[in-house]
């Protein structure tokens, strides 16, 4: 607990952590750690309220996991990561306590700190529950020990105040001491307990705390500062329709209060869970439509508000509320649309409709902007139709070469060249063309420049448009004869923009560059023979080539289409695909 002995016996815990995988060195090992832990759950009160004792007592439990010791997601810091997971961006980091980085550990020795930790604080939870540093030793705790249901089953409910009688019942929420508890999800300290709490919690002890702890305190909570997290992270990791249920009869119809107060986080979780569990996905999109707007105004009128947010809530009269140029765009606006344009184009139209509505300059200051970048990306990758997404694209006309020199604009313009007919396609290529020395300087330039094969365009630019139809030829063909995930989705009036909609893409994308790859290595081929072998010039018809190279790329998608769907390969792909951030 002094500030200077600590980093000794930090720099202790790490170099006995290099011995580890040392099999003599292990039991001397596990050895020195059981003293040390003996010690330790004597009283271990003070060390874990201690600012500088803290810090050692998770490095130690992170020693007796495995895991590396200077690990920020074990020492209580809540980054992207959390908000990627929570938001369906990204799968969640304690999955199997991330494996891949797991070396051998101490389990037993990690459950008898725990649980000696427990047993000689639980009087003084209240203590423990809101002190900073003690919340941070019990998170560490917690994220070490998920999925493991039985220790979390008898340690939560301890956290939470529970009795020792109610845990001999059975009973894992002492009702007695709930509003107590819900209060205390006010502190900062709680808050961020409870985040972990409820991500870790087994599904019957996280149900348990949804009716009987936090059901009819949704609301007052996501109105708090510090408990609206708590929120988030329950809408974030509820597991069932009907879990959802129950969170959207207190939060469905709060749409425009919550982003009054500040609160967009509580909505882009819902909408997220919504997306997840395949539930109250049309009324997500219509009760956010209706917060920001009223019946008697147009569908114009939403991107520009969600993209502004704050702008937007906290201007008087907002009939009269316009475009704020030059202000930032919302983060969590941002990530809100990104999620919207994921939903079936049935359930989107207003935000279609008010996306292409949009002002050529303000589609530029977005475009500009990399928040707003990421949402006409996310329009564009979008079920909206193709017609739809030229309109926007042909806004941004004249200034493609501008976006091109800034990292985040670069994806955009590779998006817009993506959804543009041959016409957007090579002016697009044209405006590449005008910046070409400057834009292969930059980091993103030389990856844009040859995805986009200006360098062709420069020297052929007829075969380049003749590639460019052919690829364009080979693509619709491909998906007469089979398919493609936009016409299913219209079709069945079912698919989401979920792990198995975002299969969907994955695949749709490899066929793309199976087609892409098939049309440039055939040219590649024909040219470099012709040079090698110092034939002399033969004059081809370039359509007919074209036409070789098409029947090759959709032979070749076509087999790559179907020795990826068989039966297992999809189950494979359904499982471990998820949105992209």
């Amino acid at each position: 607990m002094d500030r200077s002995g600590s980093h000794v016996a930090e720099t202790a815990f790490k170099s006995l952590a290099r011995h580890v995988q040392d099999t003599e060195a292990y039991t001397i090992i596990e050895e020195t750690l059981k003293m040390i832990c003996k010690v330790i759950v004597v009283n271990p009160l003070d060390l874990m309220c201690n600012c500088y004792g803290s810090h050692v007592l998770r490095s130690l439990l992170c020693l007796c996991k495995g895991v590396p010791l200077d690990s920020p997601e074990f020492h209580g810091a809540k980054g992207s990561k959390v908000l990627a997971e929570w938001l369906n961006l990204k799968v969640s980091h304690l999955d199997g306590n991330d494996s891949q980085h797991l070396q051998q550990g101490f389990p037993s020795l990690l459950k008898f700190l725990v649980s000696g930790m427990m047993n000689c604080t639980k009087e003084d939870m209240k203590t423990l529950q809101v002190d900073q540093y003690s919340s941070l030793v019990l998170q560490t705790a917690l994220k070490l020990l998920a999925g493991n249901d039985q220790e979390l089953l008898h340690i939560i409910p301890v956290l939470l105040g529970c009795n020792k009688e109610n845990l001999a019942e059975g009973k894992f929420i002492d009702m007695i001491i709930a509003g107590e508890t819900v209060e205390s999800m006010k502190e900062p300290a709680f808050s961020h307990l409870m985040e972990v709490i409820l991500e870790v919690a087994p599904e019957s002890l996280y149900n348990n705390m949804l009716t009987k702890l936090l059901k009819n305190s949704l609301f007052e909570l996501s109105s708090h500062p510090c408990g609206n997290f708590v929120v988030q992270a329950l809408i974030s990791h509820a597991r069932t329709k009907d879990q959802m249920e129950l969170i959207w009869e207190e939060l469905g119809l709060k749409f425009a209060d919550l982003l009054g107060m500040g609160r967009s986080g509580v909505i882009a979780s819902l909408i997220a869970a919504c997306q997840r569990l395949q539930t109250h996905e049309y009324k997500c999109c219509e009760a956010l439509a209706t917060a920001v707007g009223s019946k008697n105004e147009t569908s114009k009128f939403i991107v520009p508000r969600i993209l502004f947010l704050d702008s937007y809530f906290s201007y008087d009269d907002k009939s009269s509320w316009s475009w704020p140029g030059g202000a930032k765009m919302h983060v969590m606006g941002s990530l809100i649309l990104q999620a919207i344009f994921k939903f079936q184009s049935e359930w989107i139209q207003p935000y279609i409709l008010s996306v292409t509505s949009m002002d050529a300059e303000h589609v530029l200051e977005a475009a500009q902007d990399a928040r707003g970048a990421r949402v006409i990306e996310a329009f564009l990758a979008s079920d909206a139709s193709t017609k739809q997404k030229r309109r926007l694209v042909v806004k941004l006309r004249g200034h493609f070469g501008e976006l091109a020199m800034n990292l985040s604009g670069s994806f955009t313009v590779e998006r817009c060249f993506n959804a543009g007919n041959l016409s957007l396609r090579e002016a697009i290529a044209s405006e590449l063309l005008a910046v070409r020395t400057e834009l292969s300087k930059t980091k993103q330039g030389p990856h844009l420049l040859r995805t986009l094969d200006i360098d062709r365009y420069a020297t052929k630019p007829d075969q380049w448009r003749s590639k460019q139809a052919s690829k364009q030829s080979a693509y619709n063909e491909f998906f007469v004869a089979f398919g493609s995930s936009e016409s299913k989705s219209t079709k069945s009036n079912k698919l989401l923009y979920n792990a198995s909609m975002d299969t969907s893409e994955h695949e749709e994308l490899n066929i793309k560059k199976d087609i892409d790859g098939s049309l440039i290595s055939t040219s590649v081929v024909d040219d470099t023979s012709s040079e090698k072998k110092g034939r002399k010039k033969r004059k081809r018809d370039v359509a007919s080539e074209d036409a070789v190279g098409s029947n090759r790329a959709i032979e070749k998608a076509v087999k790559n289409f179907l020795s990826s769907s068989t039966p297992d390969k999809k189950r494979h792909n359904a499982s471990n695909q998820r949105l992209k951030i």
